[in-house]
């Protein structure tokens, strides 16, 4: 396994790479993450049009501009990313994570660049997006990983987040029920680790972001996820350098 770092929890890691061989089965140990995609991409082309004021109808609105995403597993977001037309790079703490996410994109035809590196060893920088989707909540030191995370950042960019709230909401949803019945394997949460909205914009601010927009992520039992000003759950969050 590659080196550690201050972020880097070893154990989490661990964790996730034993995930990695049905990443990609809907059914399968990841079904939450399946679930929360769909959402979590509007919420992101609705980003990138407002940031670079492209066309909500285009089909690629990243098209010459480089995202990096971070704890990008086995490439959930990564290829939708690709497919949006940036020149993606996709970062996970787990090397069975990255295995499986480069076979995957080379089925579908994209060419992704996978590391098995953390975040701080990453020598490149200067990304317009840097996405970082339910991992903030698994590393050892949050914010020397937001530190990190600006500094790939290029001075236009956009970064977005999605963590789950500290509440006991977020407790019964994401622990009690979702770790019990609701698909989420066991052990993949720790309640004290979550971060509050509050909590994380201080973090950005402290690393020379400001948060421009924000948003819930809501469970309704009709329609499944949705975007909700209701953040008890589960929360996602936009910045960019300040100026």
């Amino acid at each position: 396994m590659t080196e550690t770092t201050a972020t880097i929890d070893p154990k989490e890691a661990a964790h996730f790479g034993t995930m990695a061989a049905d990443w990609w089965d809907p059914k399968g140990s990841s079904a939450m993450l399946h679930k929360l995609n769909p959402v979590r991409l509007a919420y992101i082309r609705t980003a990138i049009d407002r940031h670079w004021d492209s066309d909500d109808h285009g089909f690629r609105p990243l098209n010459g501009k480089r995202a990096l995403d971070v704890g990008c597993g086995a490439g959930l977001l990564a290829e939708p990313l690709a497919r949006l037309g940036a020149s993606v790079t996709g970062l996970d703490a787990a090397p069975e994570n990255i295995a499986v996410a480069a076979a995957h994109a080379q089925g579908q035809g994209l060419a992704i660049d996978y590391r098995a590196t953390p975040v701080e060893q990453v020598s490149d920088s200067g990304y317009d997006l840097v996405t970082s989707m339910e991992v903030i909540e698994h590393v050892a030191d949050p914010a020397a990983f937001v530190r990190a995370l600006a500094a790939k950042l290029a001075p236009d960019g956009l970064m977005i987040l999605s963590t789950p709230n500290r509440t006991p909401m977020s407790r019964l949803a994401m622990i009690t029920i979702g770790e019990s019945i609701g698909g989420i394997p066991k052990g993949t949460h720790d309640w004290a680790k979550f971060i509050t909205p509050d909590e994380l914009t201080a973090l950005l601010e402290d690393a020379g972001l400001e948060v421009t927009d924000s948003s819930g992520l809501a469970f309704d039992p009709a329609r499944g996820f949705t975007l909700s000003a209701n953040t008890a759950i589960n929360y996602l969050l936009t910045a960019r350098h300040k100026g």
